[in-house]
């Protein structure tokens, strides 16, 4: 590639590198096994970038690709339970927003424990905010198996959180 290429290149890195690092977060649960399949899924782009052909767009194109690399990983280790340190951010709360975080991380540990085929929808729909069209693209499903996958996902996640006590620091 030309100096030019490089520089779009460079530009989709930034663009994309974000969202995808914390894509790839939520499917492996650890943030070195993350930053490598994002690098692997931007060193593949760029050795075939001539094969990318529009048929969607490139953030939909990188989307399935860090998903699929997930996928392969979780596969290929036999997937097991890491015990989960930061919630889906890195951002430091406050003393007094420490209920909120341990809320978010009883609901993160349920979304992190759900199989992946309901976790994912989850994580695209809520926490990325895709449309289920979107995600049916994505994934290459159909709008209703993404439907349905959504709303069994939302019955185990409220089966799972409805013997949590969400009050438990109150009384303290």
């Amino acid at each position: 590639m030309d100096q030019l290429d490089d520089d779009r290149f460079q530009s989709i890195v930034y663009e994309h590198n974000d969202y995808l690092l914390q894509l790839s977060y939520l499917y492996v649960k650890d943030w070195d096994t993350a930053e490598d399949i994002v690098q692997e899924v931007f060193i593949n782009y760029w050795v075939k970038s001539e094969q990318f052909q529009a048929q969607s767009s490139l953030k939909t194109y990188l989307t399935r690709m860090a998903i699929n690399r997930c996928k392969d990983y979780l596969k290929s280790w036999h997937y097991r339970r890491q015990t989960l340190t930061n919630v889906f951010t890195e951002i430091i709360r406050p003393k007094s927003q420490l209920i909120l975080q341990d809320e978010q991380l009883i609901v993160a540990e349920a979304v992190l424990s759900l199989p992946i085929k309901f976790r994912e929808v989850i994580i695209l729909y809520y926490f990325k905010e895709l449309t289920i069209q979107n995600i049916s693209n994505t994934l290459h499903t159909s709008e209703s198996t993404i439907k349905y996958r959504l709303k069994k996902a939302k019955e185990r996640l409220k089966e799972m959180l409805s013997t949590q006590e969400w009050e438990v620091f109150i009384n303290e």
